[in-house]
């Protein structure tokens, strides 16, 4: 065994410098199980954009040679250096986790010049790839599960499957092909038979993720600028790498109270009395709901932070009346300023150098729903205030959250050049850098505003975002259809981007576009009341989708469905506030905490809320006997108590009326009275549905509203059963807040219903 050429400098505490004489690389320690990979490219750019503090815990490793090879070594696994500097990360048994490949990269999609010009004449796209700057290949073993990428197409495991990170509105029909969406998130999770881990590569440039379909030899990450810049995250099981993930870069903060609540949207609600009406509905209907979104109608000739008056009122009435009466307003905000002498928005920015650039220093202009428009520059952090101190005009009117749109950024007139200036940060820098962070910017400035301005928890949604970006904004899955195959990927979004640390994330029920049926109704707002964002949204054009619009039957099942999320409303809460720390999503897919069952490896159509509950929607037509996987130990029906034993497959009876939901073993599971809004009443009684077996739950109250919790204002609860259920304690470990008046457990499967 020769002697290694790799030669190491120790930078700081945490950072080696290893070099062959050729080139140079970087591993930089962050914790015994996340380590950081980079190799200058490009930027040299060390700074994340998703990671906005040092996460460095400064632990112990050594560095030793072994033959030609340098090793690192960590508490948890240890690191090998080739003379060509690949990686090769092995756990401290020494079994191998990931290592690069080697060998030459092949492709088993060629296509000659002939060929090219022969699919292109008969108007298929056929164009040869793009050279990347750069590429990242792992060897494959063959048993590899890929999960995460946030909200791309397709089945939960992504194996088999190639996905680009390039934040695009793609309004035509979203299939398993498309490859694109509106979110960029560069995480992917690996199961193997023997081991899990992550890999985050951290560099906003168009890149690809190709989960071998290039090759049956490596799975490949190709990245088109920038700096090879990536993040191992190792753990035991699936929790412990999505943990280590938002560790990184951030866990959603809990949210208003109100936000958990039913929400009503149409891009179509062209004055107040429309608003009116839907409100009046809702409440006439008995159908709780909390908010009623304000598209883009509402403004004047589609010039943000302005409103129509003359369809809508004086400013800030219509916010007033429907707040009366127990709504929250959300308005929709989209980044294009109309290009208008004389509108505030325009002079100001102009003024102060806001908007981004040609390459000859003049303002570029494209056009969205204004029409000529030009572009905020959010990279700048100027622009970031200016943008947030904007929030204040909606805030006074009376608005409640903001609804971030058409920030991928989306155009008109053809997309953005890659050329065009955009700073990141005090950086100049070009379009083809900051498109996938342009979303996440917006959002930053978005939160910044709302807090500042009204001291509450921001209720921000978005439609494009990046890595990090759950730290400020909710988001939703874009322009899907009203089409099964829609509602049937709704769970595989939902899921994976809650494994990639979206944990409030949900899909425009019914389906944005095109007409619904009452059958996709019924069966997307089963699936809904499970969602952390629960709204109903539809577009211009397509038939109205409030509940009352379709039959008596299709209404009936609708409030059901409404009212057993506002039951469960505590329960979702109590997620959130565990997710804080944890970084575990509400929504879940069962591998999440069943990874050694084969079965659940890829189950698409059934999830967890939380660990206790498994809902398992009917998302095909005309079906009403739904197969149901039941992973080990007992499980019982939520709404009778009927026990099964888990590690098997049931038939279980679906009638329209009803989306099959099952409590695990020793689940509490605390539920609120139904309400027709959060704030009608107070909530001083909860209600605990006790299952079968031994349990223990943590169950979490405060205002709902703003920080106070902070300064410890909040309740914490714990709850324990037994067994049998001859007992449940009740422990106060945390005493700041107005307790319940009444707490009563409700037993279920105990030969009760």
């Amino acid at each position: 065994m020769g002697e290694t050429i790799l030669k190491y400098n120790r930078l700081y505490d945490t950072v080696l410098e290893i070099t062959n004489g050729r080139d140079t690389t970087y591993i930089d320690v962050i914790t015994d199980r996340i380590i950081r990979f980079f190799t200058p490219v490009e930027d040299n750019d060390w700074t994340s954009r998703a990671i906005e503090e040092d996460k460095h815990k400064h632990v112990a490793f050594e560095i030793v040679a072994e033959g030609e090879r340098l090793v690192v070594i960590t508490a948890c696994y240890k690191i090998y250096v080739s003379d060509d500097l690949a990686i090769d990360i092995r756990d401290m048994s020494g079994g191998s986790v990931v290592c690069d490949y080697t060998g030459k990269r092949t492709k088993q999609k060629r296509i000659t010049d002939n060929g090219l010009a022969l699919l292109e004449a008969e108007g298929h796209s056929g164009s040869q790839e793009e050279k990347p700057a750069f590429s990242v290949l792992k060897k494959l073993d063959g048993d590899e599960k890929f999960y995460g990428l946030g909200d791309k197409t397709g089945y939960l495991n992504k194996a088999g499957y190639e996905f680009v990170n390039w934040n695009t509105d793609y309004p035509q029909v979203q299939a398993e092909s498309v490859k694109a969406l509106y979110k960029s998130i560069p995480f992917v999770l690996v199961l193997k038979n023997t081991c899990c881990y992550g890999l985050f590569f951290d560099n906003t440039y168009r890149n690809i993720f190709n989960m071998a379909q290039e090759s049956r030899d490596y799975f490949a990450y190709h990245c088109y600028g920038g700096d090879k810049n990536y993040y191992f995250i190792g753990g035991n099981t699936l929790p412990d790498i999505v943990s280590g993930y938002t560790y990184l870069t951030g866990t959603t903060p809990l949210p208003q109270l109100f936000t958990l609540g039913h929400q009503q949207s149409r891009w179509g609600y062209s004055c107040a009395q429309d608003i009116l009406e839907v409100a009046k509905g809702y409440r006439d209907n008995d159908i709780p709901c909390d908010v009623i979104h304000f598209d883009i109608d509402y403004m004047d000739g589609y010039r943000v932070f302005t409103f129509d008056e003359n369809s809508y009122g004086k400013r800030g009435q219509i916010f007033s009346t429907i707040k009366e009466q127990g709504f929250k307003s959300v308005c929709i905000i989209d980044p294009g300023v109309k290009k208008d002498t004389g509108y505030f928005m325009y002079d100001e920015g102009m003024a102060f150098d806001y908007f981004t650039h040609n390459t000859d220093g003049t303002v570029y202009e494209n056009a969205v729903w204004p029409g000529d428009s030009v572009f905020p520059d959010f990279g700048k952090k100027e622009v970031r205030d200016w943008w947030a101190s904007k929030q204040q005009i909606l805030m006074e009117c009376g608005v409640d959250g903001v609804w971030n749109d058409m920030n991928e950024p989306a155009s008109f007139k053809g997309e953005i050049p890659p050329e065009i200036i955009f700073y990141d940060e005090d950086k100049a820098a070009t379009h083809a850098k900051v498109h996938n962070i342009y979303g996440h910017n917006m959002a930053r400035a978005t939160y910044q505003g709302i807090k500042e301005a009204t001291g509450k928890r921001p209720f921000v949604i978005t439609r494009a975002c990046y890595s990090g970006s759950q730290k400020y904004t909710t988001v939703w899955t874009g322009d899907n259809m009203s089409l099964w195959a829609h509602i049937q990927m709704a769970i595989p979004q939902l899921c994976n981007l809650g494994l990639s640390g979206i944990s409030f994330a949900g899909t425009d029920i019914g389906g944005f576009s095109h007409d619904t049926t009452e059958e996709l109704m019924c069966r997307w707002v089963q699936l809904g009341a499970f969602s952390p964002l629960f709204r109903n949204h539809s577009a211009l054009g397509c038939i109205y989708q409030e509940p009352w619009r379709f039959s008596k039957r299709t209404m009936d099942i609708y409030r059901e469905a409404v009212k057993l999320r506002y039951s469960l409303i505590p329960y979702f809460y109590d997620l959130f506030y565990t997710g804080q720390s944890t970084g575990l999503p509400v929504i879940r897919p069962l591998v999440l905490h069943y990874q050694n069952d084969v079965n659940t490896h890829n189950l698409n159509d059934e999830f967890m809320v939380g660990e206790n509950l498994l809902v398992a929607p009917v998302v095909n037509q005309g079906e009403t006997v739904k197969k149901v996987y039941l992973p080990a130990g007992n499980w019982y029906d939520f709404y009778t108590g009927k026990e099964y034993e888990g590690g098997k497959y049931y038939l279980v009876d679906a009638p329209l009326e009803m989306c099959p939901v099952f409590a695990k073993e020793g689940a509490i599971i605390p539920t609120y009275e139904v309400v027709n809004y959060v704030g009608e009443k107070a909530y001083d009684t909860i209600r605990l549905i006790v299952f079968p077996g031994q349990g223990e739950y943590i169950h979490y109250q405060d205002n709902g509203t703003d920080y106070a919790c902070e300064q410890g204002e909040y309740n914490l609860y714990r709850f324990t059963s037994e067994k049998n259920g001859s007992e449940v304690k009740t422990e106060l470990i945390h005493e700041g807040y107005e307790k319940y008046g009444e707490i009563i457990f409700l037993l279920r499967g105990y030969g009760l219903v």
